[in-house]
């Protein structure tokens, strides 16, 4: 049976396909259109599943949407009801879009098909709720036949904190926390109040906390949440806006912390930082406290997460460390897009009533589950736009090549396989470089990627070598986990870097592998495995048979606002337009200094709205 799940309309829009239980293919819609988080129906994604089976629209049994409307609908007027008279702009700027398209979603989609797949047969389309999505997509592929479950996300239909038991196929709901009483909103109103992008910048609140002092918690645990011993919590919803208005805070938020949210793009200053280490302190300390009760009341010894704040990897870590389960998996795209994940498999287990397969590991094939591209097709590419480049067919030749430029200190883009599945890049669509380097993540952060200089970069290591560079001897694929630089490899600071605080501790190298050391000497540690990632795992081999180290920096593969890249065109545009010193695609390798560099528009990077 083929299963077809879908996502969108509201961010990160995305589509998987199933094939008897067992995942094709799957894809965020921004990677093909180029637009940072699209919400918007997912016709390229889809397009791409179906042509990854080699299967027709017509081949498809059920579309499965994530998320029940008429639940979210239901939602959104009894909370403006309960606020009224305040908020009716709010109320008067969503019902047109909700009138018109998200009230009647199963029209919606079928328009939305008809158009894109014309004269094929419409398959049927079902709804499953949304904590339902995140909580199948997060034990359904895990590696577990017995696990508790956590969601917690900003909102679902009314859901923004869920308990489950998965067992077997089963997946049993157990308590939930309701609207408008949200970790994740709380964790997106300190966003909005530091000045980053709602939905889009809490992990540079995460990255920026190490800097600062959590001088803040009490008067958040005062003013804004009430948390009890077992971590379930209440907003004290005087402080928020989000309920009624047009922004996340309230003016008696801003009384607490002395004025206004901070302006996008402003500099930072250190009450951004100490805010960021305080927001991060209570999210871990309740994170901490709902994992006890779950573990206390399930019994299970291990623990499957999903929800946007499952990507908050800092948490995670504390989590893996500090928690009562023995094991813990972590959706890798556990935000909406990997609701297009679970609302499938919630259909073929749940639904269905058909068993789990359990293999070695999970089922999310490492997560690369997006589109690959042929030698024959890059070639004609590289040929179609006039590009010099190097042809390396065996893989000891070009992995020789890249060790080359890497001991050199270049920065290269590294495009090989299938696309990732998720917000992160996992070494499929990365820029690589040597953590060795003191000067790595500065030059990647301001001449590449064009981002905010604090912004830590995250280490790959092969799994079997990871205990060697880090406090941790488990699997973290999906660059999820958050630990520390082992002891004997950091530096101990001189006595007048002792004195220094918030970005200025920037420039410290704190280990000997700088680039990818956080000044709380921790790092966001992705393991390489040769079963699913052989090309890089052997290239970390390479790497540290020349130089002694065994540990490459990781970012993704894109500038600041843009989506990672998909296709080679988007590799070698972003190749042609930063500081980038080579690009490896596939079996090919370019070096800048051998392009001939075209004229470009200028003002090229205001494509990409700023994230």
């Amino acid at each position: 049976m083929m299963i077809l799940g879908v996502s969108c309309f509201y961010h990160d829009a995305a589509a998987c396909l199933i094939h008897d239980g067992k995942i094709v293919a799957a894809a965020q819609e921004e990677r093909f259109t180029r637009k940072r988080h699209d919400a918007n129906f997912p016709e390229l994604a889809i397009g791409y599943c179906l042509a990854e089976a080699k299967i027709s629209l017509s081949d498809v049994d059920v579309l499965i949407y994530y998320d029940k409307p008429l639940l979210t609908f239901d939602r959104l007027l009894e909370t403006y009801l309960s606020y009224a008279p305040s908020g009716f702009l709010s109320f008067v700027k969503a019902m047109p879009v909700w009138l018109k398209s998200k009230l009647l979603m199963r029209k919606s989609i079928r328009l939305s098909l008809e158009k894109v797949f014309p004269g094929c047969r419409m398959p049927p389309i079902k709804f499953s709720e949304h904590h339902l999505s995140h909580a199948a997509s997060a034990f359904y592929p895990s590696p577990f036949d017995r696990a508790a479950v956590l969601c917690m996300d900003g909102v679902g239909e009314w859901a923004t904190t869920s308990c489950w038991l998965g067992d077997g196929a089963s997946l049993t709901p157990q308590w939930e926390i309701r609207f408008p009483h949200s970790l994740g909103l709380l964790y997106s109103a300190f966003t909005y109040y530091t000045g980053f992008k709602v939905n889009s910048g809490e992990y540079k609140v995460m990255g920026l906390a190490p800097y600062g002092k959590p001088v803040y918690a009490d008067a958040i645990r005062k003013h804004l949440i009430d948390v009890k011993q077992d971590g379930t919590f209440a907003l004290k919803m005087d402080y928020f806006d989000f309920c009624v208005g047009l922004k996340m805070t309230s003016s008696k938020f801003d009384d607490i912390f002395g004025g206004p949210p901070r302006k996008a793009e402003s500099p930072l200053t250190q009450r951004e930082m100490d805010l960021a280490a305080s927001i991060q302190a209570i999210t871990e300390e309740i994170i901490l406290l709902l994992a006890r009760k779950v573990h206390a009341e399930t019994g299970a010894d291990s623990l499957c997460l999903a929800g946007g704040v499952a990507l908050n990897c800092v948490a995670n870590g504390r989590l893996l460390r500090e928690g009562p389960f023995k094991n813990i998996w972590i959706q890798p795209a556990a935000g909406d897009a990997g609701g297009s994940i679970g609302c499938a498999l919630a259909y073929w287990h749940q639904y269905l009533e058909q068993p789990r397969q359990l293999g070695a590991g999970d089922s999310m094939a490492g997560s690369y589950l997006g589109p690959a591209f042929d030698t024959a097709e890059i070639r004609q590419f590289l040929d179609q736009v006039g590009a010099s480049y190097h042809h390396l067919p065996t893989e000891p030749e070009l992995l020789s090549a890249v060790v080359d430029d890497l001991a050199a200190e270049k920065v290269i883009g590294w495009f090989q396989g299938r696309m990732e599945f998720g917000p992160r890049a996992l070494g499929a669509r990365s820029i690589i470089g040597d953590a060795r380097s003191p000067m790595m993540q500065s030059v990647m952060n301001l001449k590449i990627k064009f981002r905010e200089s604090f912004r830590p970069f995250a280490p790959m290591v092969r799994r079997e070598k990871v205990a060697e560079y880090f406090d941790l001897d488990g699997d973290s694929p999906y660059m999820l986990l958050v630990g520390r630089v082992r002891k004997d490899r950091c530096r101990k600071l001189m006595s007048e870097e002792l004195n220094l605080f918030g970005i200025e501790l920037l420039n410290v190298p704190r280990s000997d592998i700088p680039a990818v050391t956080h000044v709380d000497y921790s790092a966001r540690i992705q393991t390489v495995h040769c079963e699913t990632n052989p090309r890089l795992h052997a290239l970390l081999r390479c790497f540290e048979d020349r130089t002694g180290s065994g540990v490459l920096v990781n970012t993704s593969f894109n500038v600041r606002g843009e989506p990672i890249v998909c296709t080679p065109q988007d590799a070698y545009r972003c190749f042609m337009r930063t500081g980038l010193d080579t690009l490896v695609l596939g079996d090919f390798l370019l070096k800048k200094t051998e392009q001939l560099i075209l004229a470009d528009d200028d003002n090229w990077r205001s494509e990409f709205e700023l994230d």
